[in-house]
């Protein structure tokens, strides 16, 4: 996700999105403990995600 389709989400969008990408987060952590993880980027790509949506979420709420 770039930072222009962030942009285009609407609030309730942002928040749904961050919701799904937690989970997907959390989903990974936990197969990381029982099996190995062939893409070992996802992580970070995630976590950079959900920043770019927090990032944007605070941005809004600030103005």
């Amino acid at each position: 996700m770039t930072g222009a389709e962030v942009r285009k989400l609407n609030d309730e969008e942002i928040t749904v999105e961050l919701g799904n990408l937690r989970g997907k987060l959390l989903a990974l952590k936990n197969k990381s403990v029982s099996e190995k993880i062939e893409d070992s980027t996802q992580f970070g790509k995630i976590r950079k995600d959900i920043a770019r949506l927090l990032t944007e979420q605070n941005a809004r709420a600030a103005s």
